[in-house]
């Protein structure tokens, strides 16, 4: 089972910007499915945004479009850069491998993840 590992996470200003990467104990597989999902206190887990590692296809949840950008920038490293941040986006956020539902940001099965980090956007 391949272990991830989430770091970049911070506070930032309204409109301010990070890019949270997540390493990988081995390389991706190219039928992989790679995303990110995020959750706040007391809320439900979240679909970011997910990646076809082969095809590179992406996918996002319409409230990060044009906002998130997720990449594979090497054989096992998945970056997801956030600009604009809104403090609607505070949450704790995780990479994870999809088992099923890559296309399908809101309903995706997330499975492996790693530890988190945590992103607070201030007003």
């Amino acid at each position: 089972q391949v272990q991830l590992v989430e770091s970049g996470g911070g506070s930032v200003q309204a409109g301010g910007s990070l890019r949270l990467s997540c390493i990988a104990s081995r390389s991706f597989y190219s039928s992989n499915c790679m995303g990110w999902f995020r959750q706040a206190p007391g809320k439900e887990r979240e679909g970011v945004a997910n990646i076809y590692i082969g095809g590179g296809n992406k996918y996002y949840a319409d409230s990060v479009k044009g906002r998130f950008t997720i990449s594979r920038d090497n054989a096992n490293t998945l970056t997801l850069q956030m600009n604009s941040l809104k403090p609607e986006d505070t949450a704790m956020y995780y990479c994870a491998t999809v088992a099923f539902g890559c296309t399908l940001v809101g309903r995706s099965d997330y499975r492996s993840w790693g530890q988190g980090t945590q992103v607070t956007v201030s007003s």
